[in-house]
């Protein structure tokens, strides 16, 4: 069921996004009004080699859009940066998201107002660095719309939006090993029998907290999370997985509780158990 809701949205977005590419062009800006959106480019200043920018998408009450993995259904963000200037490369910092669950499945979102910080590093520092982005993202009530929007943006050494890009900075999870003495951490994974692959992940949580996992695999793996069991495991399924798959695979465990997150990196083998 999750991999028709996934394909028929794919499959949406890419009717709707070919519409808008021949639709007759929109002369780029910092903002642009959206589907029950507004996707605006901000500057942040300099940090170290890199200048600071951010993607800020805010939705009108009751609308989401997607994190990098939206889920069981949903439209994650795409970016096009071909048309900038002076830039040698972007790179997204992802803040955690929110589990929501609604008759199409789980989805991983940000809601209210999202801001999706980039560092830009310059190909010459010393001379004016111009974003141009076409930015594709879904937004979402009921059923699940593609947005896009045409942005530019001039990065000076200044900007006006540092502490929002800051703001979003603290919420992207940090690295962290498997077993790390820490209040937040993912401390064991171990094998579960079922009809598919299916390991078990105890963690640790700051008192008072309710922890949220978001499991993510290579390119056309795709994986689910339970709520937590007696708070402080979860089961996690490899729901497909492809038939030519060897290990070992690559294992990202994102987990969220309160206002911290963390990420651990493990290994699956080719059958879709931890290593």
């Amino acid at each position: 069921m999750a991999s028709m809701f996934r394909a028929a949205s794919v499959a949406f977005f890419c009717i709707l996004s070919f519409a808008a590419a021949v639709a007759q062009p929109i002369k780029p800006s910092a903002s642009t009004q959206g589907f029950h959106s507004r996707a605006r480019l901000i500057a942040g200043g300099e940090q170290g080699e890199h200048r600071l920018a951010g993607i800020e998408i805010t939705l009108d009450p009751g609308f989401k859009t997607y994190w990098r993995n939206p889920g069981d259904s949903g439209l994650p963000p795409r970016f096009d940066w071909s048309g900038s200037e002076n830039v040698a490369s972007t790179e997204i910092r992802w803040p955690a998201p929110k589990r929501h669950m609604d008759a199409a499945g789980v989805a991983y979102v940000y809601g209210k107002q999202a801001v999706i910080p980039i560092l830009v590093k310059p190909k010459d520092p010393t001379k004016p660095v111009r974003l141009v982005l076409a930015l594709e993202y879904g937004v979402c009530n009921d059923i699940c719309i593609p947005a896009h929007a045409d942005l530019t943006l001039d990065l000076t050494g200044t900007g006006s939006e540092r502490e929002a890009i800051e703001g979003a900075l603290a919420k992207v999870p940090l690295p962290q090993p498997l077993g790390a003495q820490a209040d937040l951490a993912v401390l064991s994974i171990t094998p579960v029998t079922g009809d598919k692959p299916t390991f078990a992940v105890t963690i640790r949580t700051p008192s008072g907290t309710k922890p949220a996992l978001f499991p993510e695999g290579p390119e056309n793996w795709f994986l689910s999370a339970s709520h937590p069991a007696d708070g402080d495991r979860f089961t996690v399924t490899v729901e497909e997985k492809p038939k030519d798959a060897s290990g070992p695979v690559p294992l990202r465990l994102t987990l969220v509780a309160g206002d911290k997150a963390i990420e651990t990196e493990v290994s699956l083998d080719a059958s879709g158990q931890p290593r």
